[in-house]
Formats: structure tokens, sequence, C-alpha cells
């Protein structure tokens, strides 16, 4: 039987796309005030779209995950370039005053408290336990944009805004060391005289100096080449910004990765040392709402593959012991973690509540889950990816939910304090 009208994914993907980059236009003056939020409106129309009105079947993101890794490394650089721009003082001591004990104690302490889990408690061979520990370390610079400290050129109101910031900004390169430890787990086995050496030498210290060198300089050098420029008469547009804010974020990340260190980092470095440049530019302002446009398109892909994975990959996954370790991640792990990291700083309590509470999960997680799949096979890889993804709506939707309200919270402590 010959179809009059043969539908193919592709279009019907572009046509999606094109749907829900204009609700993006008009969506956030809708839901300004509102409790619900972007991200979760996403959730909701990625479902239904591909639940009730459109029926897609797709490889499983495990089995294929080339395309997904690279949408979400995407969206995960642009918005790493909107975070550096953000922070006013990127170079001094007192920015990464809470952020730097949520890196240094907190992800470690949530890496090991994940990979036990798994691997104690929901049967995953140590390469995938790992692993999980590894996705879901890192908090999510792209869906936390309630909690993030103020855009450029406006003063910084809430400490509690720049840890939480300066930590998303950082930890989403801090997390590959570990994913690739789960990945050389993976090929040669739990003994770490297979891997340990090469993965401290390379992964750990290599590639982290690498991408933080290179992030300094290359930062250093288009700011110094676009504000030189910038003094002259030449005319700019939204365009010839756009450009630049491209520029801020491809030029770090391929130097970095051609370079076999890590992007991620080079990318958000970058954003800080061109920040730190020019501390009072018009540039500044402009480049990150062009940033913040770019990531808030780039999401849109990674929750159309979460809304196509829900409606069909995830439910042959799913089992019911993930809704427990779900909301053990999100109500205990994480805060217990970020409760220990923070122990010896001077904050008033309700601050350390909200810094450890608020560590969302979402287009991080999925490219470096993406990234392992990639590289290597892992047993129960599906168990995995519909696990991961439950915490990521959980988040989503709990941390989503509640972020204005601890936001508010946090400014009713800041006013009786003074």
């Amino acid at each position: 039987m010959i179809e009059i009208f043969p539908v193919e994914t592709y279009d019907v993907l572009l046509l999606s796309a094109g749907l829900v980059i204009l609700l993006t236009a008009v969506l956030p003056n809708i839901l300004e005030d509102r409790v619900i939020t972007l991200p979760i409106f996403y959730l909701i129309i990625s479902g239904v779209l591909f639940g009730l009105v459109i029926d897609l079947e797709i490889a499983h993101l495990a089995e294929s995950p080339y395309w997904p890794k690279r949408i979400t490394e995407l969206a995960v650089i642009i918005s790493l370039t909107g975070v550096g721009l953000k922070i006013n003082r990127p170079f001094e001591k007192k920015t990464w005053k809470i952020s730097s004990r949520l890196l240094i104690i907190t992800m470690p302490i949530t890496i090991l408290l994940m990979a036990l889990m798994g691997w104690r408690f929901l049967g995953f061979l140590p390469a995938a336990a790992v692993l999980l520990g590894a996705v879901i370390a890192p908090t999510d610079p792209v869906l936390a944009d309630e909690v993030q400290t103020t855009p450029p050129l406006e003063e910084d109101t809430l400490s509690t805004q720049v840890g939480l910031t300066t930590e998303a900004g950082l930890n989403d390169g801090l997390a590959f060391p570990f994913t690739n430890m789960a990945i050389a787990i993976a090929f040669a086995g739990i003994a770490p005289s297979g891997w340990l050496m090469d993965w401290l030498v390379v992964d750990l210290v290599y590639k982290i100096v690498v991408g933080t060198v290179l992030g300094i300089l290359l930062g250093w050098l288009i700011a110094k080449i676009v504000y030189s420029l910038s003094e002259t008469n030449v005319q700019r547009t939204e365009i010839s910004i756009g450009i630049i804010v491209l520029g801020l974020t491809l030029i770090p990340y391929g130097t970095a990765e051609i370079l076999n260190g890590y992007g991620f980092i080079a990318v958000f470095v970058a954003a800080c040392a061109f920040r730190y440049q020019e501390k009072e530019h018009e540039y500044l302002s402009n480049l990150h709402d062009l940033s913040e446009q770019m990531e808030q398109i780039m999401v849109l892909p990674v929750f159309l593959l979460l809304g196509l994975y829900l409606t069909s990959g995830f439910i042959h996954d799913f089992q019911w012991y993930m809704v427990p370790a779900a909301l053990v991640t999100i109500f205990l792990i994480r805060p217990l973690s970020g409760l220990l990291g923070l122990m010896d700083i001077s904050l008033p309590w309700q601050k350390k509540v909200v810094i450890s509470f608020f560590g969302i999960r979402g287009v991080g997680s999925v490219y470096y889950l993406m990234y392992a799949f990639y590289h290597a096979d892992f047993e129960k890889a599906g168990e995995l990816m519909a696990l991961v993804t439950l915490i990521i709506i959980f988040s989503v939707a709990i941390h989503g939910l509640l972020a204005k309200s601890a936001m508010d919270w946090i400014h009713r402590v800041k006013k009786a304090d003074q």
C-alpha cells in the first residue's frame, strides 16, 4: 500500500524543535513569577508530544549514543560560557570560598556514596556503579537559573548563589576524571594495577592542567582582541556579538580537546578570564544575554531526546527500585555530602541547607552517560539510563518548584541579620 503522506522521523523532529523554539520565545514572559519553570514545561511538552501525539521508533540512547552525546555536549559548553561571564570576581579567593569545599569535599563524597549505593544496593557491577557516581556528581549550570548569581555588571547579592554558580561552572569538567575511571574499569577490571597510574597522570592531572592553562590564555587573548576592536568605530550588531559568544565557546573547547585536555574546564575558565579583563564593558551584558538565549535553544533538543526516551526505552528499562533510589539521591546523598563539605565554613545554617540541597542534576549528567556509553560497554546500561533519567526528572521538578521559595527565604534571612 502506497503511503500518501510518508512521515520521516527527521522531519517530525524538525517540526517539533521549531514549535518548541517558538514557545521558548514567549514562555519566559508567561511563566514569570509562576511556580512552574521552563525545564518542567519542556519535560511535560516532550512527554505529551511523543507519548500521545507522535509515535516514533528510535534506537535506544544507550545503544546509539553518538548524536545524543554531541547535542548535550553543545548545550553544556554554551551554558558554561554564560556561567563564566556571570562571575564578577572570578579569580578572587572569596569567590571560591563556598564552591571550593563543594568541589574538593562534597563532589568526591557524592561520587563515593552513589557508587556504593549502586554497587551494594542496586546490583550494578563496579564499572557501572562508578559511572553512576560520576554522572550524578556534577550539578547543572543549564537548569539552575533560579539559584545562579546575578548577570554581569550587577552586584552579587547572595553568597549562596555565587557558591552554587561557581560550583556548577567547574564541576562539569571535574566529573570527567571519574567518568574516565569508570570507562577504564569497564575495560581493565576493578584491579587498580591495570589503570590507576595512567588515570592519575593523564586523566586527573594532565587534562585538568591543560584545560585550565588553555582557558586562561585563550580567554585573555580573545578579550584583548574583542575589547581592542570595540574601541574603534566598527559597527557592532547582535550577529557579531553572537559570533563572539561562539568563538569564546568553541575556540577554547576545540583547542583543549585537540590537545587531549578537558574542554569543559577550558570553556569555563576562558569565560572567567574574558570576564576578568574588563569589568564594566557593555559587551559583557550583551554576550551573557546572547549566550543564555543560545543555551535555552540548546536545551530543547536535549529534552526532546529525553521525551523520546521516556515514551520508548524508559518504559522497558524502568524498575520500581529506582524511585526510592532517586529520592535518596536528592534528599539524602547530595544534602549530606553538601553539609559535610560546608561543615567548617562560617555560614548561617539556612544557607548551608539551601546550598547542600540544591544540587540540580540535568544536561551534564546525560552528556557523561552518553560519553561513557560511546566509549565502553556497561552491564545494565538500560537500567543505568533509566535511573539517571528519573533522578533528572525528580531533580528538575523538586528543585524547580522549590528554588524561588528557597531564594526568597535566604533573602529574608539576610535582611533579618542586617
